[in-house]
């Protein structure tokens, strides 16, 4: 996993041989990591329920033409909202990240970017994700804006709850509803539950990530759902990945037509839910990273399932 042998100032825990360590113009790598466009799984758990969004109205409606720009957009927002999330995470966490051995590498506390320059970045991204949100319509635009507070929360949700995993669900799937919108231009029962499902979701994935830094978390007095479950976190996760399953299968049930296809997509999701617990254990760190990177694929199959139904 660690990245120093390969470039001194590469970030601790991002992958070897990443893109923006190979391939990015010099001048730009400190941004980039800042934006963890050095790990794209970040990425992917953003877009994911904006994909799912986007299957469900289709089963909902009938497929559009703009429905591809729709996951184009999301792409490309979820690039940037990310990017500009994870520098707005950073700006915050700054002297915690430099007590925490996984991260004071980062380009905050390691002096890559100062801290005027993560706020220009900060707002630049920010304006990209803006003029992609200007596409989607006046409903998408409105939920767009509504995400705004529950981005700026989530950083400082460790500092108060044991439950920050629940703040960063309700940001990272708040995209399931946005999609939705702008193929829709409302907001019904059936993605809302979608939402409540990737909240459960969330809740299961990071708290396999957040095993990583239970023992730096308690050290410094900042809190996670990894410590408060402990040595009972595989059976706890047991049943935040039925919840999970349950809540999806009742959206899609909402969601009119081709439910066989969409319900194998599930299925899919679901096993692979199965195989992340029986090989999870709480501390064994790259394990439970390449868990959690794992999410990614398990995220694709429900996705392209929910297209496939969508289009059917």
């Amino acid at each position: 996993m660690q990245n120093h042998t390969e470039r001194p100032d590469a970030v601790f825990d991002a992958p070897q041989g990443n893109w923006v360590d190979r391939r990015a113009p010099e001048s730009w790598r400190p941004l980039l990591r800042l934006s963890r466009a050095d790990r794209p799984i970040g990425t992917w758990l953003l877009l994911l329920p904006c994909w799912w969004g986007i299957g469900l109205a289709m089963m909902a409606d009938t497929a559009r033409l703009f429905d591809l720009w729709i996951a184009i957009a999301c792409a490309i927002g979820a690039f940037v909202m990310r990017g500009a999330g994870c520098t707005w995470n950073d700006i915050t966490d700054r002297k915690i990240d430099a007590q925490v051995a996984r991260t004071r590498s980062r380009p905050l506390p390691s002096g890559q970017v100062s801290l005027k320059g993560a706020y220009l970045w900060l707002a630049a991204q920010g304006m990209v994700g803006l003029i992609i949100l200007l596409t989607l319509g006046k409903t998408a635009i409105w939920m767009g804006v509504l995400s705004l507070g529950l981005v700026a929360i989530y950083p400082f949700a460790k500092r108060f709850t044991w439950w920050p995993q629940i703040f960063l669900g309700l940001a990272f799937n708040w995209g399931v509803m946005l999609a939705y919108a702008a193929h829709m231009d409302r907001v019904d029962p059936s993605v809302i539950i979608a939402w409540l499902g990737g909240i459960a979701w969330t809740i299961f994935y990071d708290t396999i990530y957040a095993h990583q830094d239970a023992e730096d978390d308690a050290l410094i007095g900042v809190k996670s759902t990894a410590l408060l479950f402990g040595d009972n976190s595989p059976r706890i996760l047991t049943g935040f990945a039925v919840l999970t399953v349950v809540l999806l299968a009742i959206a899609i049930s909402l969601s009119g037509r081709n439910l066989l296809i969409a319900y194998a997509g599930l299925a899919g999701f679901a096993a692979h839910l199965i195989w992340q617990l029986k090989l999870f254990v709480p501390d064994q760190n790259d394990t439970c990273l390449r868990l959690f990177r794992s999410n990614r694929d398990a995220g694709l199959v429900l996705g392209l399932f929910l297209a496939l139904a969508g289009l059917a």
